[in-house]
């Protein structure tokens, strides 16, 4: 509905500009003008946040991808694939062809705006060896770093465990950013968890890929865990050892020590705290989106979750039950299909071999 004229000032030094100057048939100069001199406008944005496929009315740097995409482009290579120019916003894999780079930053958390550009804005990218652009955007500091570092009360954890990750029901509608919904894989586990606990459904949890995690409880609290089926056992200081399965509520003791087990069926894990973590949101969601590197980091050995006021925690639901069976190891797992448009592109008997 709104569209806002953005200038991008661009060092043309890319490591592909005279080759794609060769498939173009012309110079690296021409490469250039051509570039300069084009309106773009931001047709939709995808890939990572802050990454905005640009396309002009008529484009003269039509190039193909690279054949063999590179492992690592550093943030603001600016690049050409197909009809699309496009900036990266930050370190990642890719096979667009680099003809410069720009200083300025297409996505920072910092900003009021994370996102240099949006869908439906126009752009002119200029020669700053021609014509000297400077580009000044207001700032918002806010910390973006969730977890905190007090020891004296919370969980504190020993292990981590392969990846153990806060998880709501997401970040929706910030796509127009880049950025997906993400959240928690087991939706129907996370708000179950929460409701063994007392916590409204879709309050953030720690989803725990494959157990290990192990914490040590410096405050009393109250624990759930859901998702994958495994054994949870409490550690207290007496030395006595006591073991609860998943979908139980589970009241612990300050200098207790918890350890989820390594699941029998299933992968992921749901440990919810009555009263929930003390996060700061990022982008409205405590969900860390492993793709866009956003939100609460990764659990890391050391770190003390620190646990909110459970004032408007309710009654816990004691019921609770898996919303369906989790498969075990070497369990066939059934997926229904619907063949799509591009099935024409495949053989019969590549079909098969899919479907067998």
């Amino acid at each position: 509905r709104q569209s806002h004229l953005l200038t991008i000032p661009v060092h043309y030094q890319g490591e592909d500009l005279h080759e794609v100057a060769e498939l173009l048939g012309t110079t690296a100069t021409e490469v250039i003008r051509r570039h300069t001199e084009q309106t773009y406008q931001v047709a939709f944005t995808g890939f990572a946040p802050g990454f905005a496929y640009l396309i002009a009315d008529k484009t003269e740097l039509y190039v193909p991808r690279r054949k063999t995409p590179r492992t690592r482009i550093p943030a603001g290579s600016v690049g050409l694939a197909g009809e699309f120019s496009g900036v990266y916003p930050q370190q990642s894999p890719g096979g667009w062809q680099l003809i410069g780079t720009t200083e300025i930053k297409m996505w920072d958390l910092s900003r009021e705006q994370p996102a240099f550009l949006l869908p439906g804005d126009t752009v002119q990218f200029v020669d700053v060896q021609k014509a000297p652009v400077t580009v000044s955007l207001p700032e918002k500091k806010q910390s973006i770093n969730a977890l905190s570092f007090n020891k004296d009360k919370g969980l504190y954890v020993i292990s981590a465990g392969l990846q153990t990750l806060f998880q709501d029901e997401g970040r929706l509608g910030a796509a127009s950013m880049g950025v997906s919904a993400s959240g928690a894989l087991d939706k129907c586990a996370l708000h179950a968890a929460n409701r063994l606990v007392g916590n409204p459904p879709s309050l953030a949890a720690l989803e725990i890929t494959q157990g290990g995690l192990i914490l040590k409880a410096q405050q009393d609290c109250v624990i759930a865990l859901s998702g994958a089926d495994c054994t949870i056992s409490l550690k207290q200081t007496t030395g006595d050892i006591a073991f609860f399965s998943t979908y139980q509520t589970i009241d612990v003791r300050s200098g207790d020590e918890i350890t989820v087990g390594i699941p029998t069926a299933g992968v992921r894990s749901y440990l919810a705290v009555r009263g929930g973590f003390e996060l700061s949101p990022v982008l409205g969601s405590y969900a860390f989106d492993t793709l866009a590197q956003i939100g609460p980091r990764a659990l890391q050995n050391g770190d003390v979750l620190h646990l909110n006021d459970d004032n408007a925690s309710t009654g816990i639901i004691s019921q609770e039950q898996p919303s369906f069976g989790l498969p075990k190891q070497e369990d066939i797992v059934t997926l229904d299909i619907v063949l799509g448009p591009r099935t024409d592109w495949f053989t019969e008997d590549a079909i098969k071999t899919l479907t067998s």
